[in-house]
C-alpha cells in the first residue's frame, strides 16, 4: 500500500461520486454452507457505516471479504471504484481493528504502532512522526515505551486504533473492537471513535452485534440476517421504519401484533409493530381518540431497569406488547405494583408500521409499508 503524500494532520478529503466501497452480488460459500448469500452495497467515503446482525449472519465475513482475509465465491468488491478481485490483503488501501487487538506482546506501544510502517520501510524520522501524530490522536501520548501488559484493556484497544491509523488507509474496517470491554468503557470509546472518525475524515466499516453500538454511531446501517441485509438506512430510519419483523425485532424491541390480535386492535390483517416508548398507559374504562389504538390486557411482569422500567403485558386479543416508561417519579417498588394489574394500552394510530407486505390501517405510517 503506497504512502499518501499528503501531511499526516490532514484529514482525508471524501471523493465526490466514488463510493469508497461497493458490493456487487457478494457470496461467500464454505462448501454447503452459504455464509453470505448474495448482497449489494454501497458505503459512501468519509462514512461512518456499521454492519448489525447476530452471530452468523455474514456480517464478519463480508468485512474479511473487503479486507482480502477472504476470496469471494461470486461478486465482485470495488475499492474507490477499482476492483480488488485477487489483490492480497496487504496491497489494499484498508487496515483492520480486531475484538481481540492482535498487539505484540514482545514490542513496545511504539514499535506496535510502528510495525507497518516499518514493513512498508517508511524512513526512521517520518516513522516515529507519524507513530507520534497517532498516539496523540488516541490520547496515548508518553505510553511509547509501555509493553501491551502494562495496559488496560482500553488503552490496549487504542493502541491497536493508532496502529491501523497510522498507515493512512482510506477505509478502517473494526472487527467487534468493543466486545471485550466493559460497558463504561465501551460507551467511552463509542464517543472516542466517533469523533476520531470525525477528525481523520476516513471510511469506517463496523461490525458489531450490538444494536445500541450501531445506533449510537453510525452514519448508516446495514441489518444482516442469514448472509443478506434486510435493511440499510440511517440508524433513526432503520429504528422509526423497520421493513421486516426480524429489523423490528433486532433493531430495538420486538412488539408484533398479528393473526387475530392484529384484526381485533389493528383492525387489518397482516403484521404490525408499534415501539414500546410509543405506548401509555391507562385504566381499562379508558377511551381511546380518534386518533389512538387501544388494547386491553394484564401486566404479566415488569422489569425495573433504573432509569426507565420495562412491562410486559399480556393483551386480551392474543399475543403480549412491551411498555417503556421513564421513571421520572416511579420507585422500583412502585413499578412493581403494577404487575397483574388489568391496564388498557394506547398509542397513536401513526405509530403502527406495517411490516412484511401487510395492508396499511387507516392512520398508519405508510412509510414504513414493505412492498
Amino acid at each position: 500500500m503506497a504512502v499518501e503524500p499528503t501531511s499526516s494532520s490532514m484529514p482525508h478529503r471524501p471523493s465526490a461520486g466514488i463510493a469508497a466501497v461497493s458490493l456487487e452480488g457478494l457470496v461467500k460459500r464454505y462448501g454447503d454452507v452459504v455464509a453470505v448469500a448474495g448482497i449489494d452495497l454501497q458505503i459512501g467515503d468519509g462514512e461512518f457505516f456499521s454492519m448489525l446482525g447476530p452471530s452468523g449472519s455474514g456480517k464478519t465475513t463480508t468485512l474479511r471479504m473487503i479486507a482480502g482475509f477472504e476470496t469471494p465465491s461470486e461478486g465482485r468488491i470495488l475499492l474507490q471504484g477499482q476492483d480488488v478481485g485477487g489483490v492480497p490483503a496487504f496491497d489494499r488501501d484498508v487496515n483492520t481493528v480486531f475484538q481481540d487487538y492482535a498487539l505484540f506482546p514482545h514490542m513496545s506501544v511504539g514499535d506496535n504502532v510502528a510495525y507497518g510502517l516499518a514493513v512498508r520501510r517508511v524512513p526512521r524520522t517520518e516513522r516515529g512522526a507519524r507513530v507520534g501524530e497517532a498516539l496523540r490522536m488516541v490520547r496515548l501520548t508518553g505510553y511509547e515505551d509501555r509493553r501491551p501488559a502494562q495496559l488496560s484493556g482500553g488503552q490496549r484497544q487504542r493502541v491497536a486504533l493508532a496502529r491501523a491509523l497510522v498507515n493512512r488507509p482510506r477505509v478502517l474496517l473494526l472487527d467487534e473492537p468493543l466486545g471485550a470491554l466493559d460497558l463504561k468503557l465501551r460507551e467511552e470509546m463509542q464517543i472516542e471513535l466517533k469523533a476520531i472518525r470525525a477528525q481523520v475524515g476516513i471510511t469506517f466499516i463496523y461490525v458489531t452485534h450490538d444494536q445500541e453500538e450501531a445506533l449510537t454511531m453510525s452514519d448508516r446501517m446495514a441489518v444482516f440476517n442469514q448472509g443478506l441485509i434486510e435493511q440499510v438506512g440511517t440508524p433513526a430510519e432503520v429504528y422509526e421504519h423497520p421493513i421486516t419483523p426480524f429489523v423490528a425485532g433486532f433493531v430495538g424491541t420486538s412488539n408484533l401484533l398479528k393473526g387475530d390480535a392484529a384484526r381485533v386492535v389493528i383492525g387489518a390483517d397482516g403484521v404490525y409493530t408499534v415501539r414500546p416508548e410509543k405506548i401509555r398507559f391507562g385504566d381499562p374504562a379508558d377511551i381511546p381518540g380518534t386518533d389512538e389504538h387501544s388494547a386491553l390486557g394484564n401486566v404479566r411482569d415488569v422489569v425495573y431497569l433504573g432509569a426507565d422500567t420495562r412491562y410486559i403485558v399480556a393483551l386480551e386479543a392474543g399475543g403480549e406488547l412491551v411498555v417503556t416508561q421513564q421513571n421520572l417519579q416511579t420507585s422500583s417498588m412502585d413499578a412493581r405494583a403494577a404487575q397483574g394489574r388489568s391496564v388498557r394500552l394506547f398509542w397513536k394510530r401513526d405509530h403502527v408500521l406495517a411490516l412484511s407486505g401487510s395492508e396499511t390501517p387507516p392512520g398508519a405510517d405508510k412509510g414504513a409499508k414493505t412492498q
